[in-house]
């Protein structure tokens, strides 16, 4: 009932429902009443007509037809009848007498007339009461109301509240690119002007985007040229405590270029997905880092968990996590665990940690903790951001937090891909 839709729905079912139920009470409040004197007069006239030719010439009454008998008709005594046609009558100039019966069913009236010796005159009513079950066949009138009404105003609902529904599929269907997927325009004109809107703010996003991806890369690739006339020109200083900081600067700028290029072809998507083994990639990145000299294991307690991926980005991406804490954590403990259609990689450290204001942040390109030793390791500040874009891009997600006994947790979730069958064999790389 939270819903607009609802609400609108629920507005307009009270709303009908309201209107005809005043209207149907109205009406049966008329139906009600009795008829007026315009008509019961006339009629109260003939049974005092008849009830007087019958105590005067009970045999000629007979003949005419005229009920007579020795006593009231059997049934019921309707008390509220009998008080009306007695006013009635009086008003029409018959005082005697009277009682108003129903038969067992309860529908057809008799009203008997006492004509003293001769007996009592028994003549049938017009029954002018309401029908019998009437707040019955009332309650199923309305409750036909209300399901008619439900069903149109549900309806009526669901078109008005249409284009509010779009907008929010539209937005549940943004890529990792930050791009609306295609719509149809199609529908009401409120649908489809709301669809060609859409469509035409995606197609201004991917333009900008692309843009932007465009001067990135331009940037990054125009920077090499420059950079390396420098460094041919740094191999010359002579003062060899010099010529190594312009190369450490040097090679810090071409860090920033390669990365730069690499996140705009991560986020343009470089290479096609193919089936990966998780625990064997795991096992590639964490040999060659080792060989670099970082400190790295690797735990693989489940069975083989597959991912379908694009193999450069994918391995890019988990390696800049591991380099992260093998760096800035005094090494790094990965464990790859499996949970039904979820694989999930687990990179521990024993650093400092990231305070606790700053971890939403920690995937910011160029983001540092420290801005004061941003050359300590050296990095761009590029590689969480490049890991947190391939990985949503995956379908999974990557959550940091900092463990209670000191260092980072960065879990990365995965979905997994069907497999023939599980055989890893891997326990500790």
């Amino acid at each position: 009932m939270t819903s607009l839709r609802n609400r609108i729905a629920a507005l307009l079912i009270l709303a009908i429902v309201s209107v005809v139920g005043l209207a149907t009470l109205a009406a049966v409040q008329m139906i009600q009443r009795r008829p007026p004197d315009v008509f019961l007069i006339p009629i109260a006239r003939q049974i005092g007509w008849l009830a007087d030719m019958s105590a005067e010439s009970p045999a000629e009454a007979s003949a005419l037809g005229v009920r007579i008998e020795g006593g009231p008709q059997d049934g019921r005594i309707d008390t509220r009848e009998t008080r009306m046609w007695e006013r009635e009558l009086k008003r029409a100039g018959h005082d005697g007498q009277l009682v108003v019966t129903s038969e067992q069913n309860g529908r057809n009236l008799y009203i008997s007339l006492d004509i003293g010796a001769a007996g009592w005159v028994i003549l049938p009513l017009p029954d002018l009461r309401p029908p019998r079950n009437a707040w019955l066949a009332f309650g199923g009138w309305l409750l036909l109301i209300v399901a008619g009404s439900a069903a149109i105003s549900l309806l009526a609902a669901q078109r008005i509240t249409l284009p509010l529904r779009l907008l929010n599929s539209a937005a549940n269907r943004i890529g990792p690119e930050g791009v609306l997927a295609p719509l149809p325009e199609t529908g009401p004109p409120e649908t489809r002007a709301t669809a060609r809107a859409l469509n035409q703010l995606s197609a201004r996003l991917k333009a900008a985007m692309e843009s932007r991806m465009r001067l990135v890369a331009a940037a990054g690739h125009d920077l090499r040229t420059p950079i390396t006339r420098m460094r041919l020109r740094a191999e010359f200083i002579e003062d060899e405590a010099d010529r190594a900081k312009w190369l450490a600067d040097l090679a810090e700028l071409e860090t920033i270029a390669d990365s730069a290029i690499s996140l705009v072809r991560d986020e343009a998507g470089a290479g096609l997905p193919q089936t990966i083994r998780l625990d064997t990639l795991l096992a590639d990145i964490a040999q060659e880092l080792r060989a670099h000299g970082h400190p790295v294991t690797l735990h693989v307690p489940a069975p083989q968990a597959m991912v379908h991926a694009p193999r450069v980005s994918l391995s890019r991406a988990l390696r800049n996590l591991i380099i992260n804490a093998a760096t800035h954590g005094q090494g790094a403990e990965i464990t790859l665990t499996k949970d039904g259609s979820v694989a999930e990689i687990t990179i521990l450290d024993n650093g400092p940690g990231i305070p606790e204001p700053l971890l939403e942040q920690a995937f910011e390109p160029f983001f540092r903790v420290d801005p004061a030793r941003r050359k300590s390791p050296a990095g761009a500040g590029l590689g969480m951001a490049i890991a947190l874009q391939t990985v949503e891009r995956l379908n999974g997600r990557i959550t940091l937090r900092n463990r209670a006994g000191g260092g980072l947790s960065q879990t990365v979730t995965l979905p997994v891909a069907p497999s023939d069958g599980d055989n890893g064999d891997y326990d500790e790389v």
